[in-house]
């Protein structure tokens, strides 16, 4: 339970029809399997103790006899079982016949759910045996004891109070109307389903996006676990198609038709913060009139499988990377389209340095002049060789600029510096914070002046990255009239070239882009040794990669400094050692806080992802306020 993480199970055991003995012995013999693998919710199919394709076979008292009886043995192997074990049977009540999961922990009979909607279309014919879940709760008796029936149940952890349980069956899920829904309005953060859902084609690309969907639309964890091969075949077949899903990312799935265990970790604090921050997910008014039961769950630690992605800003698969690229693009060069026609303004001016991020500012101006229909030649690119400029970066902007069209600029600075260095009493030989950020600040007011003498506005080239950290000269490069790239991460920055070299027609171009991606990622303020360049960011603040990481999992989620430590950790796993991990994030959280001030007073830019930097729309942190409780928890590290 470290960190909010528990180990959940959706599985379909081997089944025969009508065979509740056997049923339930499968049943006990995955209670166990999950159990040596550390599983703490474990979900079984709908009527897994009888099979859900008994048909008429419902009707016979035998039948329901033996499924309760089915259930107190499995109750019974519960009771050394540090989990809660949801499993469905069908359940007599009042005369009634209920289509019903029951929640086991510890060899108590929590409570029984029956399903709400009972389909009766095409396959199905359910109402023909099982009567509609009542929401009042009543008692049935099972054993010796009365056990409570209804669908208003939640199931609540006492050892972990971010964990609240309550029950979907199936259908359920594909009604109009989801019971989920007030579950999770009324405090659930994991619904369990089980299900019986039989196959066709492409039926599970849309089970699929329900299950996930509905863990996103509910800010919730989402266990579904369906019957498989041992039902019926006489009309349909069943795939044991198994899914796991939290807040709309699916976690784990099972191959189809191979009656598979999946299981993986759900962060329940991770939901209990989102739902904290998401001012339009009220608790439903009628919450009080849901029967919560108690359950206990040892405290201890999880070990994570599930995947820790490094790269969270970057989309894993190559096809969802060029769509996100190419959405990105598309929004920054809009906003700034937008902001040229708003003001009338057929003149932009870029500092182009040969680097990454003036490259990515220049193809995204050069776009948004397009979508306007102004001529490129009103983009005004302006190269300033100083004090550190080499070779290589110097001639892929010169041939950059060209190539996209743009007019092209060249002031040198070495000279102006040079004398504002005499003017100030500065000596050039010292390489201090003066000497870097003075051209910094040269530069800035070049390209302003510029702006002011064509008419124009100066677009801005930092990255979220460098706000982040505050790597950006206060009045000087960290300042412009539109910054576009104020939401796109320096991880992202990457990829958004190298999709605009892979895309472009023009093979010269293509060359010049892969160039600059292969150029180490630095201000170049610092003379270069042996021509080539010495100052590199990366080796001064740290991998942006790490940086990346830290800034998602801190700002998205808003995670303790040891959770974004033990997750990188993992994440990073064979690239940085724990050691390192810590010094960058003990880096980060200092010059994160240190550097609000730069923050607050950035340019407009457009919002590209769910992480930004603006102090107008998603930022809203004091300047002045103190890192020490963040630092305090790493040094316990």
């Amino acid at each position: 339970m470290k960190d909010g993480y528990l180990k959940v199970a959706a599985i379909t055991p081997d089944t025969r029809v009508a065979d509740t003995v056997y049923n339930t012995e499968r049943i006990c013999e995955k209670i166990r399997e999950c159990s040596r693998a550390g599983a703490k919710v474990m979900v079984f199919p709908e009527l897994c103790i009888t099979g859900y394709s008994c048909g008429d076979l419902f009707l016979q008292d035998l039948l329901l006899d033996k499924a309760k009886e089915g259930l107190l043995q499995i109750a019974e192997e519960t009771k050394n079982t540090d989990a809660i074990v949801f499993a469905g049977l069908p359940v007599c009540c009042r005369g009634k016949l209920y289509n019903a999961a029951a929640a086991v922990c510890r060899g108590e009979i929590l409570g029984l759910v029956p399903k709400t909607h009972l389909p009766n279309y095409n396959e199905f014919y359910e109402l023909r045996h099982f009567t509609r879940g009542m929401e009042d709760t009543v008692e049935v008796e099972i054993g010796d004891g009365l056990v409570p029936i209804g669908t208003k149940q939640l199931f609540t952890c006492e050892t972990m109070p971010e964990l609240v349980i309550a029950v979907e069956i199936c259908e359920d899920l594909w009604s109009p109307n989801p019971p989920g829904m007030a579950h999770a309005l009324s405090g659930a953060t994991l619904i369990v389903n089980l299900s019986a859902s039989d196959e066709a084609t492409g039926k599970d690309i849309y089970r699929r996006d329900l299950v996930c969907g509905q863990s996103a639309r509910l800010l919730c964890g989402y266990v579904y676990a369906s019957a498989g091969n041992g039902e019926s075949t006489q009309d349909v077949v069943y795939s044991a198609h198994n899914l796991i899903a939290e807040n709309g990312i699916l976690l784990a799935e099972s191959a189809r038709f191979k009656n598979e265990t999946v299981y993986t970790e759900i962060d329940f604090k991770k939901l209990v913060e989102e739902r904290r921050r998401n001012t339009t997910f009220e608790l439903w008014e009628d919450a009080d009139s849901y029967e919560a039961t108690a359950f206990w769950l040892k405290a201890e630690p999880v070990e994570l499988t599930r995947f820790i992605d490094p790269a969270p800003f970057v989309p894993k698969k190559q096809e969802e990377r060029k769509k996100r690229c190419d959405e990105i693009l598309a929004i920054q060069s809009m906003g700034l389209m937008n902001r040229l026609t708003h003001t009338n303004c057929k003149c932009a001016v870029v500092g182009i340095s040969g680097g990454l991020d003036s490259t990515l500012a220049l193809i995204v101006t050069v776009q948004a002049f397009d979508a306007a229909g102004l001529p490129r030649d009103g983009i005004k690119a302006v190269t300033m060789p100083g004090f550190g400029t080499t070779g290589r970066t110097y001639t892929n902007a010169v041939k950059m600029i060209k190539c996209l069209g743009a007019s092209f600029l060249e002031i040198p600075i070495r000279d102006s510096v040079s004398l504002h260095f005499k003017e100030i009493g500065q000596d050039i030989s010292c390489h201090d914070v003066t000497y870097e950020n003075a051209q910094a600040r040269e530069r800035t007011q070049i390209l302003m002046d510029i702006a002011n003498k064509e008419g124009g506005m100066v677009i801005g080239t930092g990255d979220m990255s460098e706000l982040a950290l505050g790597w950006a000269t206060y009045n000087g490069d960290h300042m412009s009239m539109y910054g576009v790239n104020a939401s796109v991460p320096k991880t992202l920055v990457r990829h958004l070239v190298r999709y605009y070299a892979d895309t472009c027609d023009d093979a010269d171009l293509k060359e010049i882009l892969l160039d600059v991606l292969d150029t180490p990622v630095s201000p170049e303020l610092l003379p270069p040794t042996e021509g080539q360049i010495s100052q590199k960011t990366e080796d001064l603040v740290g991998p942006y990669e790490l940086h990346d990481f830290f800034m998602y999992y801190m700002l998205r989620f808003g995670f303790s400094p040891k959770k974004v430590y033990r997750l990188a950790c993992l994440a990073f796993a064979g690239v940085y050692g724990e050691g390192a991990v810590l010094k960058w994030l003990k880096n980060y959280y200092r010059r994160f806080f240190a550097q609000q001030f730069k923050r607050s007073c950035v340019p407009d830019g457009p919002k590209v992802g769910t992480v930004a930097l603006s102090p107008r729309g998603d930022l809203r942190m004091p300047s002045d306020a103190c890192v020490r409780i963040w630092m305090d928890e790493l040094e316990k590290e």
